[in-house]
């Protein structure tokens, strides 16, 4: 397996395929490099250089007690893309790593990156405060919370369906798609997963996506039952200086995986541009 170490001495796994303008994946909660399979065969067979990693205490990343958190995330995807000496990427992150993505840009600058693509994503608030009415009030989230520590696996089986859209009539229900959801998320560290539910719910990126300088795209399902569009996508677009977005019609949370040939098409067209 290719891994590397990060400054705070956690092991971090990362595949890296192909050669060519790199793309830098960030995978969603409570997923892992796995999710971006479709993406990795498709952009690395147009001669692009694919990399994606497995977020520390997920997947078959080193699963750690301390340091679960979006700075520290956002730290480890820098410290890869200074690793593997990566310019001119652009980073693609599906939500919770649209925050990454959003947070590594905040952090660290854009000397290395030259496009943004936040699919899905969380930024710029999902929780729901006076300033922000669009987003999810924190009983949803401590309900996940509750969930992960008291049964990850059968919550795990549960949230598939409506992050597929599986839940919606006449959907076309891939079982392999839940199973590999459910693979993924168990493949985690139960503490790293539950304490990232903060990272994505409760972190504020607005001042992170003021700063990406560079072109950003974002794509959002205007059927994403887990990160809504009016709270996510629609607002963020209009703090990124160069954001541009666009609605999948139909498209669920997991979208990448659905509709691939859409959003593929999507990244095309924008690394294109």
């Amino acid at each position: 397996m290719s891994t590397f170490v990060t400054s705070d001495g956690v092991e971090i796994f990362f595949k890296d395929f192909g050669a060519g303008r790199p793309i830098v994946f960030s995978h969603g909660w409570p997923l892992s490099a796995d999710a971006w399979e479709a993406q990795l065969l498709f952009f690395g067979s147009r001669g692009y250089r694919v990399v994606a990693h497995d977020r520390r205490s997920h997947g078959r990343s080193q699963q750690v007690w301390e340091g679960n958190h979006m700075d520290r995330y956002a730290d480890d995807l820098h410290e890869l893309i200074e690793h593997l000496d990566l310019r001119d990427a652009v980073l693609v992150g599906h939500s919770t790593g649209g925050g990454e993505v959003a947070r590594v840009i905040g952090r660290h600058g854009t000397a290395r990156i030259s496009g943004a693509v936040l699919v899905g994503a969380v930024p710029p608030l999902m929780l729901k405060t006076e300033a922000n009415p669009e987003g999810l009030p924190m009983e949803v989230f401590d309900g996940i919370r509750d969930g992960v520590a008291a049964n990850r696996s059968q919550f795990f089986r549960d949230l598939a369906g409506p992050f597929y859209g599986h839940n919606r009539e006449g959907a076309a229900v891939s079982k392999g798609l839940e199973e590999g959801f459910w693979l993924q998320g168990m493949a985690g560290g139960l503490k790293g997963l539950h304490d990232c539910v903060r990272e994505f719910s409760e972190v504020d990126y607005t001042e992170d996506l003021r700063k990406i300088d560079v072109p950003a795209l974002f794509i959002h399902g205007d059927d994403d039952q887990i990160v809504p569009i009016a709270a996510a996508a629609e607002k963020a677009v209009k703090l990124a200086p160069k954001g541009v977005l666009k609605v999948v019609p139909g498209g669920s949370h997991g979208l990448v995986e659905t509709q691939a040939e859409t959003f593929n098409a999507l990244l095309l067209d924008f690394l294109a541009g």
